[in-house]
């Protein structure tokens, strides 16, 4: 079986956003381009750690190529689109730049069940692998936009505990640090 890449080149819509209470959601990120629509799903922490890198490599390009132009794009605050299908559950995610286009490439790779092994980045230029990439060409100002609201959805979870960083349930928690009492 070969891999598939789904290419999004300057979508129209590039977003996170969640099904489900906190405590119970499914992080999902779509890519839209007219009726073309694909959701992906992931762990909270990948979405944290996206838009944190994100912003890293915003930061970067505002100081290594001062010919890109940014561009202040309106707020998303609309929800995912419909219908939110799962098209895999992404594994690992890499990002690169290309200069000569001015666009961020963002590669969300499928989980690889059938292997033991956890690879620590993508070779985007390796697509001998056996799992299918979403592929997402943006600008930096969309990645702006992208990394605040997934700062904003992140946060919309449950609160973590002051004392240990755990998640606090609506009934409290067992915090480890308070030896076992509820908090």
């Amino acid at each position: 079986m070969s891999s598939q890449i789904i290419l999004f080149e300057q979508p129209e819509r590039f977003t996170v956003g969640t099904v489900g209470q906190p405590g119970e959601r499914t992080f999902f990120i779509q890519a839209q381009s007219g009726s073309r629509l694909i959701s992906v799903s992931l762990e909270k922490t990948q979405v944290q750690a996206l838009a944190d890198r994100l912003l890293y490599t915003i930061r970067d390009i505002k100081q290594n190529n001062p010919s890109v132009s940014f561009s202040r794009l309106v707020k998303d605050d609309a929800p995912l689109s419909t219908p939110i299908e799962e098209e895999f559950r992404v594994g690992v995610i890499g990002l690169a730049f290309d200069a000569e286009q001015g666009l961020i490439q963002v590669d969300f790779q499928a989980i690889n069940e059938g292997s033991d092994q956890n690879p620590e980045f993508i070779d985007v230029d390796d697509l001998t692998g056996d799992q299918d990439i979403l592929r997402v060409l943006i600008t930096p100002s969309e990645a702006d936009r992208f990394s605040k609201r997934a700062f904003i959805v992140v946060g919309a979870g449950r609160q973590p505990c002051p004392f240990c960083g755990g998640p606090i349930d609506l009934k409290g928690h067992l915090c480890p640090r308070s030896n076992g009492y509820r908090r």
